[in-house]
């Protein structure tokens, strides 16, 4: 049996830069063994791009609407995806 994979841009508005906000994500992608990557980008919100079983993207996800301590999350956006090409979770260069 496999399990179901999702694959998600995950677009977060608020006050999210200047927090560890990337920092933390990456920590909550690889505790649930997910691929992707996060930046920041010039207008303020944190962007990531995640893919691995379902239950770990919707954790991964719960953990996006809360933040670190210091973050205002004021909105997600969730876009269905493709899988990024390379395994693992890493912090990508803002844009």
């Amino acid at each position: 049996m496999t399990e179901d994979i999702t694959s998600l841009r995950v677009h977060v508005h608020g006050f999210v830069q200047g927090v560890g906000f990337r920092e933390f994500l990456v920590m909550a992608a690889q505790a649930q063994k997910l691929d992707g990557w996060v930046r920041n980008r010039s207008d303020g919100s944190v962007e990531a791009l995640v893919s691995g079983s379902t239950k770990a993207v919707e954790i991964f996800v719960t953990n996006a609407t809360k933040g670190p301590q210091g973050a205002k999350v004021n909105a997600v956006d969730l876009h269905n995806s493709e899988p990024p090409k390379d395994k693992g979770f890493i912090r990508r260069p803002s844009l």
